[in-house]
């Protein structure tokens, strides 16, 4: 069975690797993007890149609910804890962890985690994912940096990028990202969902399609794609 990778709005995504779902950043109340509930997903992980209210989202309500383990980085998870979540693997920027899905690598990220109740979220982080059919790399909610082309060298299939401006990069600077990383393919996010993000995924693909050998794949909220 293939790998899928699922758009569920602004910055969230369900991949199905191995038979286990895994949703990064799982932001699912109070999302105008979202197009489920926080009650209907059923993950086995979930991936938490940073500590504000638009990506740790959900994540305390839904493991408490499923029992899922919640990965992140080290602060982060030590407040999930607290929160009550009893699974909680925290990593840190760099390293490395082999699931049963496959291996998480945490990536630096230029941003905040202040997490909604003030708490030290730690490190923001973007998410390389080493799985059986590819590689996919979520940069989640960040500017543009040089060493992306170092992320690049890990032989990325599927790129996430934001291009929302305001909050993460724009547009301009995630071609420029394209550029740095070349993967084979790449998935825009972190737009649209309020109007000081909003953008025209569709323009901004056909400046990768002119501009680099990486294919744009544009996802609706609730589009699928395979890896």
């Amino acid at each position: 069975m293939s790998t899928s990778v699922t758009y569920l709005g602004h910055g969230t995504f369900q991949i199905v690797a191995a038979g286990k779902t895994i949703i990064i950043d799982p932001f699912f109340t109070d999302n105008p993007a979202a197009t489920v509930t926080a009650d209907e997903v059923q993950p086995d992980y979930l991936i938490v890149s940073h500590g504000h209210g638009d990506h740790v989202g959900d994540a305390v309500a839904i493991a408490k609910r499923t029992g899922c383990t919640v990965i992140s980085n080290h602060e982060i998870s030590v407040w999930l804890n607290e929160q009550g979540v009893e699974k909680a693997h925290g990593m840190h920027i760099g390293g490395s962890h082999a699931f049963d899905f496959g291996t998480v690598k945490l990536t630096i990220a230029h941003h905040g985690s202040m997490l909604p109740d003030g708490s030290n979220g730690g490190n923001p982080c973007g998410v390389i994912l080493k799985l059986a059919d590819g590689t996919i790399y979520h940069a989640c909610d960040t500017g543009l940096f040089y060493d992306m082309k170092l992320i690049g060298e890990e032989g990325i299939d599927l790129a996430i990028l934001p291009i929302g401006d305001n909050y993460t990069m724009g547009p301009d600077d995630a071609l420029r990202a394209v550029k740095l990383i070349e993967p084979k393919r790449v998935i825009p996010d972190h737009y649209n969902t309020w109007d000081p993000i909003a953008q025209n995924a569709a323009t901004w693909g056909e400046r990768v399609k002119a501009e680099t050998n990486t294919e744009p794949v544009i996802l609706k909220p609730g589009e699928s794609c395979e890896l």
